[in-house]
């Protein structure tokens, strides 16, 4: 009769190390990679609800430009998006005539608004507008 032969145990151990140091960098990389994608996708919701509560904001009767920014400005302060910028046209919108189209744009720059790094999206400007008409 034959004796089976175990595995050596001890060799097997140096293999799986090595299998892990290099599916470690490759799957950080994924890791971090997803989570600086949610991000921008997070700030790009963040700019365009901004511009559209703006815009709501705007097409009521009595409005002025303070409260169209300070709407804004809530919202972005709320999901703490930095360094964003509002843009109102025309710029004499609230002597506009009715019936007349009212854009509200909001920007902000990725770079300063990501979750680990800024270096990947530095010089990405996410931006959301909303265009209605004046009603009032």
């Amino acid at each position: 009769m034959q004796r089976t032969r175990q595995p050596d145990t001890r060799n097997r151990r140096g293999v799986a190390a090595v299998e892990f140091a290099v599916c470690l960098p490759i799957i950080a990389v994924l890791v971090i990679g997803t989570i600086e994608a949610c991000s921008m996708v997070y700030l790009k919701q963040s700019v365009t609800i901004s511009a559209y509560e703006g815009i709501r904001t705007a097409i009521a009767a009595g409005a002025t430009e303070s409260d169209v920014r300070t709407t804004c400005q809530n919202i972005l302060d709320a999901r703490k998006v930095d360094g964003a910028t509002i843009t109102i046209s025309p710029s004499s919108w609230e002597s506009a005539a009715q019936r007349s189209w009212i854009t509200v744009k909001v920007t902000a720059p990725g770079g300063s608004n990501t979750a680990i790094t800024g270096w990947f999206y530095d010089t990405l400007v996410v931006d959301g507008e909303a265009t209605m008409m004046k009603e009032f």
